[in-house]
């Protein structure tokens, strides 16, 4: 399963202790922490790591200055996270929308650039990695 967060993470090996005490849910009888992968907090916290991809994708009406800082980028809140993206693609023909547009960009992304700059995608990584 992989989904948002939603919130930075205490400890992003603890999956399912995050989704308790976040969303309340409750770990399924045999459950295991790596059978859920994060996107932490969203998938934008992914699509912002990569601006190369980002400069490619949207060419030069992108704001790169208007972005978060790639490094800390799962502490930052979600809110924080899409409304900058979306604020640093406005002047883009293609500007940053949740949905089909979303989709198309995460596609794009470098993995090698993502796994330095995000911890929950090296999880990810090394878990799909060790099942592969």
């Amino acid at each position: 399963m992989l989904i948002d967060s939603e919130d930075p993470m205490a400890d992003i090996e603890k999956a399912w202790s995050h989704l308790k005490t976040r969303d309340n849910w409750e770990k399924p009888e045999g459950a295991e922490d790596e059978q859920v992968l994060f996107m932490t907090t969203c998938m934008e916290s992914w699509i912002v790591a990569d601006r190369e991809t980002l400069k490619a994708h949207y060419g030069h009406n992108l704001q790169e200055n208007a972005l978060p800082p790639t490094n800390g980028l799962e502490s930052r809140g979600r809110a924080d996270v899409h409304t900058k993206l979306e604020h640093a693609t406005r002047n883009c023909t293609n500007a940053y929308k949740k949905g089909k547009r979303s989709f198309v960009v995460l596609g794009e992304l470098n993995p090698t650039t993502l796994e330095p700059l995000l911890p929950s995608f090296a999880r990810s990584k090394r878990i799909l990695n060790d099942k592969l």
